[in-house]
């Protein structure tokens, strides 16, 4: 892949881990970050090669939100910024067929706490939180946090952390939804990549459908979605994944998926 300066990219086990990286800025984003962004999860989301995507920080913090102190004027506007800047990294995020996991250590302010919460999966380190400080500045969370929150949280609990301005603990984030494991501190790298493997030992056409099902859920009836998984059904039925996983389960030997 391309190099970068704002961000690194490994690839180990057909699990690619992207690092933010700016840690003397807590990896708040720049100009430069966010283009970066744009064109590594493009790449990473029409390679085949890899099957799930880890997204993370260097450093003390995940994501410490947009870079107010770069001073820099590439867009008109704040609209702009958001809807060419920031947008297609979370279509990326949101629509590549991979699964995308959230590693969250330290601070996951602003928009680092959407693209947090923009993943398929999120980790976090017993001490990080989640922050949407907007309400003390005079502005309002962006990067869909609204809709990310309030699908996730429904109408009170995602107003009151939209308007509060108050850390949501790991804990916390854990028992409301947010995240869906919480470890130590020192393990969250090993714990993160462990969890990829087993995810990407997975079927992958079963990761894959799965998630656009899910992704489309909000937008669709019970009875749509029951049928969309039926027509998925009758696609995978009979593939080389699904002959392999029923004969490895006879077998009584874990399967071997493309």
């Amino acid at each position: 892949m391309t190099n970068f300066s704002t961000i690194k990219i490994e690839i180990i086990d057909r699990i690619a881990i992207l690092s933010l990286n700016r840690p003397e800025k807590l990896n708040a984003m720049n100009f430069q970050m966010i283009h970066e962004l744009i064109d590594c999860t493009k790449d990473i989301s029409t390679n085949e090669e890899i099957k799930c995507l880890i997204l993370r920080g260097e450093g003390k913090a995940f994501c410490s939100g947009a870079d107010l102190s770069s001073g820099e004027k590439k867009w008109k506007d704040t609209e702009e910024s958001l809807i060419k800047g920031y947008w297609p990294i979370f279509d990326n995020i949101i629509s590549m067929p991979k699964p995308v996991i959230s590693s969250v250590r330290g601070a996951a302010a602003g928009i680092g706490s959407a693209y947090s919460m923009a993943c398929d999966l999120t980790i976090m380190s017993k001490k990080s939180y989640l922050l949407q400080p907007f309400s003390n500045i005079g502005l309002i969370p962006d990067g869909g946090s609204h809709w990310l929150l309030y699908n996730m949280l429904g109408y009170k609990k995602a107003y009151q952390i939209a308007i509060e301005n108050e850390r949501i603990s790991a804990e916390e984030c854990l028992n409301i939804g947010l995240a869906n494991k919480v470890v130590e501190d020192e393990s969250l790298e090993e714990k993160t990549i462990e969890w990829a493997k087993k995810i990407s030992k997975q079927s992958f056409q079963s990761l894959m459908y799965s998630k656009k099902i899910m992704r489309d859920v909000s937008d669709k009836s019970f009875h749509e979605t029951f049928k969309k998984e039926a027509e998925i059904q009758k696609k995978l039925s009979g593939s080389h994944d699904n002959l392999e996983g029923v004969k490895a389960f006879i077998e009584k030997r874990n399967p071997e998926f493309k």
